[in-house]
């Protein structure tokens, strides 16, 4: 794999970026090449001072420009061409790279991609996935932010998108597949989400589907419930994982100023401390390390803007997945024939 690494994105650029990608060329056995993309004088330093610039597999490619965390996405990719996210996807665009990451502007991001990039054929748009640790290992969620005005037909793509991804990257033969709603009746949420579940019953009845549709589930079942991938638009569905890491946080400091008041808790808590740090390594994004934008011919992986190196590293190893399992031809293939039946029913329904 070829991975282009925007060095300047992220709330602690260049120095998480660096120390990544350090760590991907030590740990990732199939990273060709990295093209470490930013200030080439500053960065080239950094890398020297770091014991990794003579590096063979490491190529950096100088960018004048970057993209504020607070700017418009859309209007920084028109204005900034030479940006260190513009160049990073530019490298993929061109196919010098096959996936390239981010820990920037999410916004700019998915606008770069979607510019720049274009859609994989029968994708209508693409859609953030993004992985949710709860009891059973992880649940797909999306779109958690690239399409806050979707339609249903939107939300059948980003069901076949996770689905391959819940398959070929976390290992699940047969992805459970529900529609988020105010209840589990087929009757029960908005216009949006009963059209959205009426398409997929459809296909689901065709057999056209490449997972096992299991109809609505409610928010209490994405931690409690056996689905692996939950949809929703993306302003439904950034607010939901917005909420879930802010409730985290918040437990996780509660928790913390409940023992130090307790002298009998902290001791507990030594007895616990195991326990502790691996519930707050599952909880942590670094874990995961990124979220893909699937959709887009190429990989695209969309890191935290207060990603660690050790997110990169993992965000990394993702990339490396999505390209190793041919994700994206898979989804190509799975979307045709039931592009083809969704266009049956639209002409059918017109006639009636």
């Amino acid at each position: 794999m070829k991975l282009s690494l925007d060095a300047m994105g992220g709330d602690n650029a260049p120095d998480i970026n660096i120390d990544g990608a350090k760590q991907a060329l030590d740990q990732v056995d199939s990273l060709e090449k990295l093209y470490l993309v930013g200030d080439e004088a500053e960065l080239k330093r950094r890398c020297d001072a770091a014991g990794f610039g003579v590096d063979p597999r490491l190529e950096i490619v100088h960018a004048p420009e970057v993209v504020g965390m607070d700017e418009s996405g859309l209007v920084a990719v028109r204005q900034k061409k030479h940006s260190s996210m513009s160049i990073a996807v530019d490298l993929v665009k061109d196919g010098v790279c096959d996936a390239v990451l981010s820990a920037g502007n999410t916004g700019a991001e998915v606008a770069a991609c979607t510019i720049k990039l274009r859609l994989l054929q029968g994708v209508e748009r693409a859609g953030i996935v993004s992985p949710i640790p709860n009891s059973r290992g992880y649940l797909l969620v999306s779109d958690t932010g690239a399409n806050p005005d979707a339609k249903p037909s939107h939300l059948v793509g980003y069901a076949v998108m996770s689905a391959m991804m819940a398959r070929y990257i976390y290992g699940i033969p047969e992805p459970r597949v529900a529609v988020m709603s105010n209840g589990t009746e087929d009757c029960k949420g908005s216009d949006f989400s009963k059209e959205t579940h009426r398409l997929l019953r459809h296909l689901a009845d065709k057999q056209l589907l490449p997972f096992q549709f299991i109809g609505n589930r409610e928010g209490h079942d994405l931690f409690e419930s056996d689905m692996d991938v939950a949809l929703t638009d993306g302003f439904t569905g950034n607010i939901l994982l917005k909420t879930i890491e802010a409730t985290a946080k918040t437990f996780s400091h509660m928790i913390k100023d409940g023992i130090k008041k307790s002298p009998i808790a902290m001791v507990g808590a030594l007895g616990m401390r195991g326990v502790f740090r691996s519930i707050g390594g599952r909880l942590n994004a670094d874990s995961v390390g990124g979220c893909p934008l699937m959709g887009v011919k190429g990989v695209s992986i969309i890191a935290h803007g207060s990603a660690s190196a050790r997110a990169i590293l993992n965000a990394t190893r993702m990339a490396e997945g999505m390209c190793r399992h041919s994700v994206n031809s898979r989804i190509v293939d799975a979307m045709a024939p039931i592009n083809e039946e969704l266009r049956h029913l639209a002409e059918e329904e017109s006639v009636k």
